[in-house]
């Protein structure tokens, strides 16, 4: 059986985005998208923890992640994983794969008009396969998100991505190798420095282990409306929620999800004299 909740987790396992902090009173937030990626790493001496949860209304399946971003050296490089918690109404709950990232700022930065930062992630199996939360094999992303300013108050965000899982097992223990592809873009509006309106639409094309060696495609297809904001804080400390609420369109037509956002962003260590 395909748990509706599983092509989401997917996204939230796949797709967090890295960007440039260090809260300011006048500046605008670039906080992470929900849903799609952003190209922008985090900024030399920040570091970011992300809280992450998503509910579906029909199932009561839920997914919560957390995902720490940290940079290497500088703002070019980044390290960062992602440990996700999964509940399923007929399985219980506890860990699922757990993702290690590597992201190149390539192109521009959070303060360029066009950024563009490839990430290559290995997904570790630390979940239980026999309960649905995990691939049963280690697997391998890549995701290439670009980030272009199309004006002074509207972002669009683009994502385009690939997941390998060789050997992975289903919950009977059926291996296949599988292969899931996913395509996003969001547009965001900054209707005030420190409030965004944000529409997200993302696409996963990928493939459930059916028998030895067999494969089925399953796709999905979600629009996210959402909404985030920020409070800056002594010490450099930004704080920032944010509400969406995934509807299924088109493969995914009917389904509903509420997703709920927390980010917290400071400084580890002083940047200068």
């Amino acid at each position: 059986m395909v748990r509706k909740i599983s092509i989401l987790t997917a996204i939230l396992a796949a797709l967090f985005a890295s960007l440039p902090a260090g809260a300011q009173d006048d500046a605008p937030i670039q906080d992470n998208s929900f849903l799609i990626e952003e190209a922008y790493n985090q900024e030399s001496g920040v570091v970011q923890h992300i809280n992450a949860f998503a509910r579906d209304e029909d199932s009561g399946d839920w997914v919560y992640t957390f995902t720490q971003e940290w940079p290497l050296g500088g703002q070019r490089h980044q390290i960062s994983y992602t440990i996700p918690w999964l509940r399923f109404a007929d399985g219980g709950s506890g860990v699922g794969d757990v993702a290690v990232n590597y992201r190149l700022q390539l192109v521009g930065s959070g303060e360029t008009p066009v950024a563009f930062a490839p990430r290559l992630s290995v997904i570790l199996p630390t979940g239980d396969k026999e309960k649905g939360r995990g691939a049963g094999a280690a697997g391998f992303q890549v995701n290439l998100p670009l980030s272009v300013a199309l004006a002074d108050r509207f972002m669009t965000h683009v994502n385009l991505g690939a997941t390998y899982t060789p050997k992975a097992r289903n919950p009977v223990g059926d291996e296949a190798d599988v292969t899931a592809y996913n395509f996003g873009q969001s547009f965001i509006w900054l209707a005030r420095p420190k409030m965004n309106l944000m529409l997200e639409l993302v696409y996963v094309s990928g493939e459930e282990i059916t028998g030895p060696g067999a494969t089925e495609q399953s796709d999905s297809f979600f629009i996210s409306p959402g909404l985030r904001w920020a409070y800056d804080l002594p010490g450099g400390l930004q704080i920032v929620p944010g509400i969406a609420v995934p509807l299924g369109a088109g493969p995914s037509s009917g389904e509903r999800q509420i997703f709920l956002y927390l980010s917290f962003e400071h400084p580890f260590r002083r940047t200068g004299g």
